[in-house]
């Protein structure tokens, strides 16, 4: 994923967000509705989290030190993660605990058409938001399905602000079915329970986010397609007879450490393995630019039966 596509996607939400949080808040100071709280609470928060992930951004892009000598790719998962836990507990915690008040005290929806014309006019720039990390998610997703995108993608920017974009527009429509609910059956209980519908659904969001960014951060190899095709760049080295065992690892979502024991001739000289070597690196990173990182160790050659499929690190699934 290009880091001008996220960004761009980031900045759009960032925009639409502060612009809804400030609209919400004015129209819970006029109709006292709790969802209407809860929904301003929950634009605050995502206007926080982007600001996390643009700083993420910026800290991940600083030279490697003596003591992080990988650099500072992972600052990108750290802080996505970080957007996971205010997510729950700024957006989720509070909007459960509104909920449940309110539903224990109704109050009548007071100037409900401050309620709706707010809520109409975040859902359009919400949609506006949604539409943009949507347009850059497929740049890069390719013909993965949307949760396979989400599931794989080594860049966090965009799974994350397509999820809260996507909370925060059906979190507006649940808003908007309490409110109305309440306003025409005159009982504030209906207020309640949009609020809890909100609270629910930002529990849920943040929990698919701390999933995926945690599985990030622990640390994750290549898909099991770009694996195989790593092997084949290896492999069509002349001076490589085959592979012995590989281990890939992402340091960030653009570099991408590759560890190989690579099979050679026992007649190759060292220069000979040197070129074979050079010549493996460069067809890596034709086919995998991102491969900043990589490390072969020559061998003697071993029988054929060890490069089977139990040779190559297996890709394991996520927790």
């Amino acid at each position: 994923m290009s880091a001008e596509g996220g960004t761009k996607a980031i900045v759009a939400a960032l925009a639409a967000n502060l612009g809804i949080a400030a609209s919400k808040m004015v129209a819970f100071a006029f109709t006292g509705s709790s969802s209407m709280l809860a929904e301003s609470i929950h634009s605050m928060a995502d206007s926080g989290n982007q600001g996390l992930l643009l700083l993420g951004g910026k800290r991940s892009r600083r030279e490697r030190t003596q003591q992080h000598q990988f650099g500072y790719g992972r600052e990108r998962y750290f802080y996505a993660f970080v957007v996971a836990v205010v997510l729950f507990t700024v957006g989720a915690v509070f909007s459960l605990y509104e909920g449940y008040h309110k539903i224990s005290h109704p109050e009548d929806v007071k100037a409900p058409g401050w309620a709706f014309g707010v809520l109409i006019a975040a859902i359009i720039m919400e949609i506006f938001s949604f539409r943009t990390a949507i347009v850059e998610s497929n740049r890069v997703r390719g013909d993965q399905s949307w949760w396979a995108f989400i599931r794989r993608a080594k860049a966090p920017e965009l799974p994350v602000v397509l999820l809260e974009d996507l909370a925060a527009l059906v979190g507006l429509f649940l808003a908007l079915f309490g409110v109305s609910m309440a306003v025409a059956t005159g009982d504030g209980v209906w207020d309640g329970i949009g609020t809890v519908a909100i609270g629910v659904l930002l529990a849920v969001v943040a929990t698919i986010l701390a999933i995926e960014t945690k599985s990030l951060l622990i640390g994750e190899g290549v898909t099991p397609e770009h694996e195989r095709a790593i092997v084949e760049a290896l492999e069509s080295v002349e001076q490589v007879d085959h592979l012995i065992h590989m281990r890939t690892e992402y340091l960030g979502p653009d570099e991408l450490l590759i560890a190989a024991k690579i099979a050679v001739s026992h007649d190759d000289t060292a220069a000979d393995v040197a070129r074979g070597i050079d010549a493996a690196e460069a067809k890596i990173r034709e086919r995998f630019p991102e491969a900043k990182l990589i490390y072969l160790e020559p061998a003697l050659d071993e029988p054929a039966g060890k490069t089977a499929a139990g040779a190559v690190s297996p890709n394991l699934e996520k927790d």
